[in-house]
């Protein structure tokens, strides 16, 4: 039905007519079956906003320079050369406004890192092609509700938690997709409570937390808290259970299964949700627990990494494009593991290549690929940067060692598979554009490329898992959590 780009500008065509009681309710004003709202109240809210504020590219409102944009039922499958340009502009002043500082302040703050450095994080970090392909291409404001996570990330960073948490409530109530990243930032605030001792300081932060939180969900749910049915009826939109364990060819763990053992339509819908909440909850235990017990702001990060993945990897009806929530939090440790952020960067774009392709992106996502890996190796010298230390595998070899003493983390062999990835990536790439699959298999290669990237997200999950659980243990001096 149009796609994505549709359903922005159905929002818009919907937000801009109809009362906000509407906005969520099946009607005749309203088909939730045609790309009916499914995000929280601040998408809403935005839509609204692009539909209606001026913008400085046409310098006229939406509906005032083109009727035909958000007509209401008229406007249906609407597509001009012009309103694209307009989208696309709406997505690049929310950049401008919201990620984009975020990116930069970020990088500014990191500590023992040289200004070049910075520079270079900073670069490599607004060069990832999967954020700018699909807000760009595929008509997407991902970059609002990341930005305003990494704005939270900001203040917790900062001993701004009130902050931090605000601003994390606000990128869940603009994508519901955000509980990727809630664990880490209630574990790491829950953690600073019990350092703090409950019984005094960790008290009362833990009840302004809490009073935060609370302010910040009924001031974006004002409007409709004055119905509980209402309510409630908007929460059945942003968590539709009925659609089944996935959709489309996402490289998690349930769509590589179906493949051999067709989980999807042995196991019924009740025991798919079930089973897939088990394996997440159990996949996320370690992290939260050892962030819980041990918050500190390195460990955060990687339990953004950690906890996004395993959300991705093991959950409910998971999205192509929901990679990029555990590319956000990847993007955070550039500076630190160059090597494996930039691949694990690399396939998460590759991994939406169904979906790109979809969207006549292909030209563009080769482009921005090799571009963003030219980059990032000229900057960030990742060859060079594969040793145990550099890869923050030191502790774990030390222990490993007690066992095996001739154990080393193999740097030539890693480079090796890092090259093996690519090349792989990039046939499947060339593959997929230029050769039909065999017409037994209309999907092979959309099926494999998902396979090749269920592998390569298996791994790197085990990956940030070993760098957060033997966080601490070579005895390195780290900064107290205040």
């Amino acid at each position: 039905m149009f796609g994505d780009y549709e359903a922005q500008r159905h929002w818009q065509e919907i937000t801009w007519n109809l009362p906000v009681k509407q906005w969520y309710v099946n009607g005749s004003d309203n088909d939730l079956q045609y790309w009916g709202l499914d995000y929280p109240p601040l998408t809403a809210y935005h839509s609204l906003l692009c539909a209606s504020v001026p913008c400085p590219v046409f310098s006229s409102r939406a509906e005032l320079m083109d009727p035909a944009w958000v007509a209401l039922h008229t406007s249906r499958g609407y597509e001009s050369a012009r309103h694209k340009l307009f989208m696309r502009a709406t997505v690049f002043v929310a950049d401008l406004v919201i990620y984009v500082p975020a990116v930069v302040l970020y990088c500014c703050c990191l500590k023992e890192a040289s200004s070049r450095k910075k520079i270079a994080s900073a670069f490599c970090i607004l060069l990832y092609p999967g954020l700018l392909l699909i807000d760009y291409g595929h008509f997407q404001y991902n970059s609002v509700s990341l930005g305003l996570t990494l704005w939270g990330v900001l203040g917790l960073a900062h001993d701004r938690d009130l902050l931090g948490a605000l601003a994390f409530c606000l990128a869940l109530n603009y994508k519901q997709m955000e509980l990727y990243h809630s664990l880490p930032f209630f574990c790491f605030l829950l953690g600073k409570c019990l350092k703090k001792g409950l019984k005094g300081k960790g008290l009362l932060l833990f009840l302004k937390l809490g009073l935060t939180v609370a302010a910040a969900f009924a001031l974006c749910w004002l409007p409709f808290l004055s119905d509980v049915e209402h309510a409630v009826h908007v929460l059945r939109r942003l968590f539709p259970v009925d659609r089944g364990l996935f959709e489309d060819k996402v490289a998690n763990v349930w769509c590589s299964l179906n493949v051999l053992l067709k989980v999807k339509s042995r196991l019924s819908p009740h025991t798919q949700l079930l089973f897939s909440f088990t394996c997440t909850f159990l996949s996320l235990l370690p992290a939260c627990i050892k962030l819980t017990l041990q918050p500190s702001l390195r460990g955060f990060k990687y339990a953004l990494v950690s906890c996004a993945l395993s959300f991705f990897l093991f959950s409910f009806q998971v999205h192509e494009k929901s990679i990029l929530l555990a590319s956000l939090p990847v993007c955070l440790v550039v500076n630190e593991v160059p090597f494996v952020s930039v691949w694990f960067l690399l396939v998460s774009t590759f991994s939406m290549l169904p979906l790109l392709l979809k969207d006549g992106l292909a030209m563009a996502a080769v482009v921005t690929t090799l571009g963003f890996l030219v980059a990032c190796s000229a900057l960030l010298a990742l060859f060079d940067k594969v040793s145990e230390e550099e890869l923050q595998l030191a502790a774990f070899s030390g222990c490993v060692r007690r066992w095996l003493p001739a154990f080393k983390v193999p740097a030539e062999t890693l480079r090796s598979w890092f090259l093996s990835s690519a090349l792989a990536m990039g046939l499947l790439t060339v593959s997929s554009i230029a050769l039909a699959p065999p017409p037994t298999l209309p999907d092979l290669f959309s099926v494999l490329v998902c396979f090749v990237s269920f592998l390569h997200f298996l791994l790197f999950w085990i990956y940030f898992n070993v760098i957060l659980i033997w966080d601490h243990a070579d005895g390195r001096s780290q900064k107290k959590v205040s």
